[in-house]
């Protein structure tokens, strides 16, 4: 049997404990930042808007993820528990609220800024996956939001030792993270169109979610929806649809249109 377990704290001084999971985000957001420091895109920004949208990018990733499991996927348990509010070390993240909490924030961003809307979520887009990859990781280390009962190709994790479950943390963080940027990568070097790269971050991370919630346990508290589809697979499915008509917007509007949409 296969048998998983990794001390989800990295080291304790003192009163304070570090934990793996918030250590993955933070190396999530220093790579992306790396990232948009050396890339092409990011290099069009000055320094200052550079800093200012990793600010803006980072609340809109903490707020609306944290918000955004709290309100759809267990908001009577954060009722009776207050005191959990705050303790995002435990896990808890959604990512469809974060992806809404960014789109706030870009909005925020691109007023003070003065920069295109779709201009900025291709640098998002094409960053996005190397977020989304160390985040997976920190749920795979924190035994979370593990697969489904599985007898191949599944591990026993410490939170669930009675059944052996797909790896689906490390199926996304495959999917979602490493082929997603190689997707938005090769698509951002081939298009000149302001836009593309969004809609095809959008498209591609709808379908790859849809297919890995197959193999995914539902959250307890939620379950199957109707149909038996689950809610990443719903939320997806509208990522996707929001993803088709920005394509189609930029196709029929052209790239210097769609440049001076503010």
């Amino acid at each position: 049997m296969n048998e998983w377990y990794f001390n989800p704290i990295m080291f304790q001084i003192g009163g304070f404990t570090a934990h793996w999971y918030g250590f993955m985000y933070a190396l999530g957001f220093i790579v992306g930042y790396l990232y948009l420091l050396f890339s092409k895109r990011g290099k069009a920004l000055k320094p200052q808007e550079r800093d200012a949208l990793v600010l803006y990018v980072m609340l809109g990733v903490v707020l609306g993820g944290r918000i955004g499991y709290i309100l759809i996927y267990n908001l009577s348990y954060y009722l009776a528990n207050p005191d959990k509010l705050l303790a995002v070390w435990e896990g808890g993240m959604s990512f469809h609220g974060g992806l809404l909490g960014v789109a706030i924030a870009v909005w925020l961003y691109r007023k003070k800024y003065k920069k295109a809307y779709l201009q900025i979520g291709d640098i998002i887009c094409s960053i996005s996956p190397v977020g989304l990859f160390f985040a997976k990781i920190g749920n795979f280390i924190n035994a979370e939001l593990y697969g489904r009962i599985a007898t191949s190709w599944c591990i026993h994790f410490p939170t669930d030792p009675n059944n052996c479950r797909y790896p689906s943390q490390l199926l996304e963080a495959t999917l979602e993270g490493f082929v997603l940027f190689i997707i938005v990568l090769l698509v951002g070097w081939k298009t000149k169109k302001t836009g593309i790269v969004t809609a095809v971050f959008l498209i591609c991370y709808g379908l790859f979610r849809i297919f890995i919630e197959f193999f995914r346990e539902p959250d307890p508290q939620i379950g199957f929806l109707i149909g038996g589809i689950t809610m990443g697979q719903l939320l997806s499915s509208i990522m996707i649809i929001s993803g088709i008509a920005i394509f189609w917007y930029v196709q029929k509007n052209g790239p210097h249109k769609v440049k001076k949409q503010v």
